[in-house]
Formats: structure tokens, C-alpha cells, sequence
């Protein structure tokens, strides 16, 4: 069962919660992140429509997006809206918990090989990624583009490290997006191939480029050369070959060799 690590959910907060009991006036549904713990939906706020049957909208069973709108701490009363859930806050959430069944059914993995609890791989390693990645499952991605390391920044122990990685191999690929385009460069210097070269490789330097990206250069019949960009975000692969031709042209005006470029869509 996915968890949050407080009891109680906050005012405002998008919970995930399966509908237990419905009445005509509202209905009783278990909230799933927070241990079954019990929140009530009045007939008021199910709808922005005219209800005249709740049963239209809710059933037994049925999986829900609501959001918290009062809470009595001391009797642990929950009262929870679905007409204050918009179809994005909807999407959002429902996509937020899938992610989270996954970074769960990957610490229960980890944690019964090397003999631990759900519990001990939460306070161990979910927590600590989630104060430091904002997620669970985006910790696990981050391990999954940077390696261990990612893992390290977040303060995860070393006993869990190795598990964790082989689990997050095995479970996470990354989707990669590719950009390319062709470049043209010549020149009639003696030196020339030298120059291109130069032109071709000295920009590989001054870009920075990250780990879960790759730059690769080859010649599709000299004068051309096609250049190409993997990365994990279209936005991320752009910026990267933007910058990179932009340090080409430069060297290749100081350097006497000329230059073109056109990007080639897919």
C-alpha cells in the first residue's frame, strides 16, 4: 500500500481514496496513501452539477480523486471534495500515485533481499529521496541517468546502494529523445583536416554536457558530417546542440574554415 509518512494528510492536499459506503447523502471512502484511514465526501461536495442521485457519480469500490477540505485532528474526522478536483489536478495526481506504487513495490523488492522491512526501506531510503528529490520515484530516475551517486547525494546507506541499483536497472528505462542536423565544413589550408577537425571536436569541451546525454559526430562523406544529440528531454538535447554550434561557428571564422549548418528534422 503506497504511504505518506504523516498520519494525516493536510487541508488542500489531492489524496487517492476507494469509495467503502455510499448513502444519499455522501459516501465513506478509505484513503489509500494514509493507511485506509477514513474520510467522508458529502453529497454537497461531489458535484458542481445537480445531483439527484449520488450513485451517478461514486460507487462502491470506485478509486477517486478528492481533495481535503476540513480536518478535526482531535476525533481524526476528514471531510473531502471531488468538485474541487479539476480534470489537470486529476491527471496530476492519479499519475503522482501510479509513480509512487512503483518507487513502493521497488523498496519492497530491495528490502527483502537484504532482510529488511517496508518500513526500514522508507525511513532508510524513501524519505531521504523524497526530502531531496521531491519524490521517491524521481530519486529512482536520477539513480537511473547518474548512477549510485544519485543515491549518495540523497544520504541513502551504503547497505542498500547496490540492491537498489541493480532493482533500479532492471525497472527504470529511461526514454531518450534524439536531435541531429548536418553540418558542412571545409577549407583549402594545407593544414585543413587539422582545422576541421579542431572545429569539429574543440566545442565538445566548452559545452557542458550531462551524464544522461550524448554528443556524437561522424562524417556522412567529407564535407559533411552529421552531429547528434541523445538526451532525456527534447529541451535539455536543444540547448546542448544550440550551444555547441554556436562555439563551431566561432572557431570556425577564427580558424579560416567554412562553416554551415542545418538541422534536420525527424
Amino acid at each position: 500500500m503506497v504511504r505518506k509518512r504523516y498520519r494525516l494528510p493536510r487541508v488542500g492536499e489531492l489524496v487517492i481514496g476507494t469509495v467503502k459506503k455510499v448513502f444519499d447523502y455522501g459516501a465513506y471512502m478509505d484513503l489509500d496513501e494514509y493507511n485506509n484511514k477514513e474520510a467522508y465526501l458529502p453529497w454537497s461536495e461531489v458535484s458542481s452539477k445537480w445531483v439527484k442521485d449520488i450513485r451517478d457519480f461514486v460507487r462502491e469500490g470506485q478509486k477517486v480523486v478528492v481533495k481535503v477540505i476540513r480536518i478535526d485532528r482531535k476525533r481524526e474526522h476528514i471531510d473531502v471534495s471531488m468538485k474541487r478536483v479539476n480534470s489537470t489536478e486529476q491527471r496530476r495526481k492519479l499519475l503522482e500515485f501510479k509513480r509512487a506504487q512503483r518507487a513502493e513495490k521497488l523498496l519492497e523488492i530491495v528490502a527483502s533481499k537484504i532482510g529488511r522491512t517496508l518500513d526500514d526501506a522508507y525511513k532508510e531510503v524513501g524519505w531521504k529521496l523524497e526530502d531531496h528529490y521531491g519524490e521517491i520515484f524521481l530519486g529512482f530516475e536520477e539513480a537511473a541517468y547518474r548512477g549510485e551517486v544519485a543515491l549518495k547525494e540523497a544520504g541513502v546507506p551504503d547497505e542498500w546502494i547496490g540492491p537498489l541499483m541493480e532493482e533500479i536497472r532492471k525497472h527504470i528505462k529511461i526514454k531518450k529523445v534524439k536531435i541531429h542536423g548536418i553540418i558542412t565544413a571545409w577549407t583549402t589550408a594545407p593544414d585543413g583536416v587539422e582545422r576541421i577537425r579542431k572545429v569539429l571536436t574543440e566545442p565538445l569541451n566548452k559545452v557542458e554536457i550531462p551524464a544522461d546525454t550524448n554528443v556524437r559526430i561522424y562524417t556522412i562523406g567529407s564535407p559533411r558530417y552529421r552531429i547528434e544529440v541523445t538526451s532525456t528531454e527534447y529541451k535539455k538535447a536543444e540547448k546542448i546542440l544550440s550551444s555547441f554550434i554556436e562555439q563551431a561557428q566561432r572557431l570556425a571564422k577564427r580558424t579560416n574554415v567554412i562553416f554551415a549548418y542545418q538541422r534536420e528534422r525527424t
